[in-house]
C-alpha cells in the first residue's frame, strides 16, 4: 500500500526520553494467523508499527492510539508482554537512513538515533476486517505469515518470538480465540485458531474434551450448510466482553 504524505520533524521536548513502544499486531481471519509489517520507505527496512510516548499521555494510551491508527480497528485486544533494552536496540545508520529517504533532517532529530528502551504489546484482530496505513517514515505496510515474515530491524524478529510465546503460553487461561472469532464458530474453528497460534496439529477429541471441560462456551444451534446430516454444532464464549 502506497500514500503520499510529508513528513515532520518530531519535537524531543514532546516526548519521553529513551522510551519507545513497538506492537505485534496478529490477524487472524478463521484460517491464517498473520503480522502487520511496515516498510520504510526508499530504505528496503522492515520494522513493527511502534512509535514514542508524549509527556502528556500513558503508556497505554500511546500504544492503543498507535494500533488504532495502523488498523483503524477502536475496540481491540492488547497486552504488555516484555520490555527490550539489550544493546542491540541501537542502529543509529538505518534510523539515519530511514529520516533521509523522507525528506527529514537528522542534525535537527538526533535524538531518534539514540538508544531507545521498548515496551511491547500484541493486539489481536481480524485482519480481514482492516486496511492498513502506514506511518509516517513508511510507505508499505502489510500482513505477513508467521513462515513468510521479512528479515525485521534490530531486534524485533526477537519480539515477535516473544509475542508469540506469550500467546501460547497463556492461550488457555486467556482464551484468546476469542479476539479472532465471530460471535458464533464451530468448534472445529476454535480448534484451528489453537492449532495456528501453537503451530502444531491436536487431536479433535481431546481438543473438543479439553475446550467443553473449561465450562467456556456456550453451545448453540447447529451449523446447517445445506442437507448434511452431521451439521456441527455452534458455540459462543460465556464472556463476550474483551480482557
Amino acid at each position: 500500500m502506497k500514500t503520499s504524505k510529508q513528513s515532520q520533524n518530531l519535537n524531543k521536548e514532546e516526548y519521553l526520553s529513551h522510551i519507545a513502544f513497538d506492537s505485534v499486531i496478529f490477524g487472524f481471519n478463521g484460517k491464517d494467523l498473520k503480522i502487520l509489517v511496515l516498510e520504510y520507505h526508499n530504505t528496503e527496512l522492515f520494522a513493527l508499527p511502534g512509535g514514542f510516548v508524549r509527556r502528556n499521555e500513558s503508556l497505554k494510551d500511546a500504544v492503543t492510539k498507535g494500533v488504532v491508527q495502523r488498523t483503524g480497528i477502536n475496540n481491540l485486544y492488547l497486552e504488555q508482554f516484555h520490555t527490550f533494552g539489550g544493546l542491540d536496540r541501537f542502529d543509529s545508520e538505518a534510523m539515519e537512513r530511514i529520516l533521509k529517504m523522507n525528506g527529514v533532517d537528522p542534525k535537527a532529530n538526533e535524538w531518534l538515533l539514540d538508544r531507545f528502551i521498548s515496551i511491547a504489546y500484541y493486539a489481536l484482530i481480524n485482519f480481514e476486517a482492516v486496511n492498513p496505513v502506514p506511518d509516517a517514515l513508511a510507505d508499505s505496510i502489510d500482513w505477513y505469515s508467521l513462515d513468510e515474515l521479512p528479515p525485521l530491524m534490530m531486534d524485533h524478529n526477537e519480539i515477535v518470538q516473544n509475542a508469540l510465546d506469550t500467546l501460547r503460553a497463556n492461550l488457555d487461561r486467556k482464551l484468546l480465540g476469542m479476539n479472532l472469532l465471530p460471535e458464533k464458530f464451530t468448534m472445529k474453528e476454535l480448534q484451528n485458531v489453537y492449532e495456528k497460534i501453537m503451530g502444531e496439529p491436536l487431536n479433535r477429541i481431546a481438543f473438543q474434551r479439553k475446550m467443553l471441560a473449561t465450562n467456556a462456551l456456550i453451545r448453540l444451534e447447529k451449523r446447517f450448510t445445506g442437507g448434511a446430516h452431521r451439521a456441527p454444532y455452534l458455540y459462543s464464549f460465556k464472556n463476550t466482553e474483551r480482557q
